[in-house]
């Protein structure tokens, strides 16, 4: 079996110099909420991978959920993210944003002045969340969007799109996974809707879906991709029933709308149930692009299932985070550096910016 991870290949019109995937990771480093130049450099020591997605970035003040993560939604962070998308493609890599507004998964403190949490309904998650001022706080009960209000927040993922085209990116990644708002929405227990976006899989899912259809027509279908976590309980979600027709709809319909690609996260190695194989393969037939898989893989998994054509791409979470030169290490079989967990969201350098390579 002559290894696929190395291999150049295509993502829309984009040629990509192989198929490892540096997967988007809260890095908690954008003070102020604007990117900078350590996050610049961090990302191009990385940049060895063939596409690069940045880590959960907010389209709006409302969906900053955790401290110090970035948004795209003025001038300044358009003009911060021009730093790491320069830096990035003159490394040869591409690199896509992605877009997450948290929803319920905030707490007030780590907004901004004038900002709300809002989910699509008034449904409190259990646990807690760190603010810098106050250290660990209950999370609050959200307030229940509006009408108007849904319809805001989906013009501005599409300004934010819009708006990363301007800093760069090569496209933008729409994160409906984790637990997030666009999760909220699709999840049953989060979203008891009485309104056209509530209510059955496919009235759940129409947010989703044109946002999708939005960005698509604003910037290109070659420009967008998505992120899903099926049977995931991140962030207090429990498990329901309708989780195969819920996502094998959304395929179908993405399918439709022809974006470039189906981040597909198998959160079982979260505690999460295991996502069924035959639903891998049946959002394979279902949609027709370019699939990306993750899901704490290893070499070895990640050439047996690119063999076996379940996906195209290949996501490394944690080991790109200590291991800034993984294709090089996998290339070679060097073994691979342990992250620094006590400094995955810290303010600096150290744990960051400071991780050696083989060179």
């Amino acid at each position: 079996m002559s290894p696929k991870l190395f291999s150049t290949t295509k993502l829309g019109n984009l040629t990509l110099q192989n198929r490892f995937v540096m997967a988007p990771l809260t890095r908690s480093r954008a003070i102020g909420n604007v990117p900078n130049d350590l996050m610049a450099t961090y990302y191009a020591q990385r940049a060895t991978a063939g596409l690069l997605i940045t880590e959960g970035t907010s389209p709006s003040p409302n969906g900053l959920g955790y401290s110090r993560i970035p948004g795209i939604f003025n001038k300044e962070q358009v003009q911060g993210w021009k730093l790491t998308t320069e830096a990035v493609h003159k490394k040869g890599a591409k690199i896509f944003i992605q877009l997450m507004h948290t929803g319920r998964i905030t707490h007030p403190l780590n907004l901004p002045e004038g900002a709300e949490v809002l989910a699509p309904s008034a449904i409190k998650p259990a646990g807690q969340m760190w603010t810098d001022q106050e250290q660990m706080k209950d999370f609050p009960t959200p307030k229940a969007m509006t009408f108007e209000q849904v319809k805001e927040a989906i013009e501005e993922y599409v300004q934010a799109a819009k708006n990363a085209i301007e800093a760069g990116f090569d496209g933008v990644e729409i994160h409906a996974a984790n637990g997030y708002l666009i999760a909220q929405f699709l999840h049953p227990h989060t979203n008891q809707r009485t309104d056209e976006y509530g209510g059955s899989v496919e009235k759940r899912s129409k947010f989703a879906l044109e946002i999708a259809q939005k960005m698509v027509e604003a910037i290109g279908k070659e420009k967008v991709g998505i992120r899903i976590s099926p049977y995931g309980v991140f962030n207090d979600l429990p498990a329901y029933d309708q989780v195969d027709e819920t996502y094998l709809h959304l395929a179908t319909q993405l399918n439709e709308l022809g974006i470039a690609y189906i981040h597909h996260i198998d959160t079982n190695y979260m505690g999460a149930k295991d996502v069924p194989v035959t639903l891998k393969y049946a959002i394979r037939e279902k949609f027709k692009n370019t699939l990306i898989l993750n899901g704490g893989y290893d070499q070895t998994r990640a050439e047996e299932d690119l063999a076996n054509a379940l996906g195209d791409l290949i996501a490394f979470g944690k080991p790109f985070i200590s291991n800034p030169d993984l294709v090089e290490r996998f290339k070679t079989g060097a073994e691979l550096a342990e992250p620094k967990q006590d400094f995955f969201y810290t303010p600096g350098d150290e744990g960051y910016t400071d991780y050696t390579t083989l060179d």
